[in-house]
């Protein structure tokens, strides 16, 4: 491992961005100022996620090895593993079915988990497993397990489309095949579903609403008497924190505080790292910033999360790579409310500018440092003059 660790540092790590961080995560020349969240990019997760990947081409380098989708959601780190040899049974770079794999093929699950469906499906071919599952994916998969056992069906806040919810959704079925869930993706679905708690409704528009988003026989008015909260473990802290607030406040008002405990539970499976992004961004928020820069693929959940702080506050440019700031005068960046993505022009300001930077969990610090070196190379500014300064704080503010 420690070999392997060795050559992922050498793919995804940055010396500039550990030297900005170790100098106030400043860094200031050409009238031009970034300032670095004091979190953000790979966590453990992550960083595991990706070393067994690197361990199982090491240790296993004239096999076949497979992997159920996407590592991580980040198109760099995922087309790295695909040169690596690894071969994709599921997205755009699809390379094989799960019908193609025969006994002993290889296959990693991705860091979100995987369906029981389809680990089911490969332990009857007898395929072998290298599970890169992150611990707090596989926490909330315990916490749903006991809700079903104890006849509570889990209300999951978090994205139904998403792999991990996926994933945690097949573990409620687990428990004899009698569990049930359900899957809000927002508070106006939480206050839908309140309502019909605590009033009914027409069962057909509910199951039409939630389509897609609930266990095979899931009947809101049956199913719904009893409920235990859990979440996608990327989501927004606050938003899930309210999802339970709501739900417990329509359970105490339908059966009463003193019959709460018989009727809704909750626990706390926001992941640690999520959340120390998300705080650190807004307190890189509360300072005197021009613009905001979100990096990160566009389809990680975490790194939306942090569009959307930062889009709250001020100026937001959400994007995958370097390659997106085309010059001082336009970007392309991914808008969240109409998930595609667009050109702005006149997005940096002219003179002295102050710009925000940070990164998904599951972004690269080597994809940070580019943009760091492209924002200062709009300004005619080599960063490695900065940095190799004989100041003692060369550049750095």
């Amino acid at each position: 491992m420690g070999v392997v660790q060795n050559q992922v540092v050498s793919h995804y790590q940055s010396d500039l961005v550990d030297y900005i961080k170790h100098h106030g995560c400043a860094l200031s020349a050409g009238g031009l100022t970034v300032k670095l969240a004091k979190e953000f990019g790979f966590c453990y997760g992550v960083e595991r996620a990706i070393d067994l990947a690197y361990a199982a081409c090491t240790v296993f380098p004239n096999k076949a090895i497979y992997i159920l989708g996407e590592i991580i959601h980040n198109p760099e780190v995922n087309h790295h593993l695909k040169t690596m040899g690894i071969k994709f049974l599921a997205g755009v770079e699809k390379d094989a079915d799960i019908e193609d794999l025969k006994k002993d093929d290889l296959v990693i699950i991705p860091a979100f988990g995987a369906e029981l469906s389809a680990i089911d499906a490969l332990e009857r071919k007898g395929c072998r497993f290298i599970d890169t599952t992150c611990g707090d994916v596989m926490s909330v998969w315990k916490r749903v397990r006991f809700y079903s056992k104890n006849g509570f069906t889990s209300i999951i806040h978090g994205k139904a489309w998403h792999e991990e919810t996926k994933a945690t959704s097949s573990r409620t079925l687990s428990a004899g095949n009698h569990g049930h869930y359900l899957v809000v993706f927002n508070l106006e679905e939480t206050d839908y579903l309140c309502n019909y708690i605590l009033n009914g409704g027409d069962k057909h528009r509910f199951l039409e609403k939630f389509k897609n988003a609930h266990s095979p026989g899931f009947d809101p008015d049956i199913h719904l008497n009893a409920v235990g909260v859990a979440n996608q473990t990327t989501m927004l802290r606050a938003e899930t924190e309210e999802v339970q607030r709501r739900l417990r406040a329509t359970m105490e008002k339908k059966f009463g505080v003193e019959h709460l405990d018989a009727h809704f539970k909750s626990f706390d499976t926001i992941c640690g790292a999520t959340q120390e992004r998300q705080n650190a961004l807004k307190s890189l928020l509360e300072e005197s910033l021009d613009l905001l820069i979100v990096i990160g693929g566009y389809n990680s959940s975490n790194t939306s999360h942090l569009a959307e702080l930062g889009e709250s506050k001020i100026p937001t440019f959400f994007i995958k790579n370097s390659a997106k700031i085309i010059s001082e005068k336009l970007i392309h960046h991914y808008k969240l409310d109409i998930k595609t993505e667009i050109e702005t022009r006149g997005w940096l300001p002219h003179g002295r500018a102050v710009v925000g930077i940070t990164a998904g969990a599951s972004c690269p610090s080597n994809l940070v440092e580019d943009v760091i070196r492209r924002l200062f190379q709009l300004r005619g500014v080599d960063v490695n003059d900065l940095i190799n300064e004989p100041n003692e704080h060369p550049g750095i503010i």
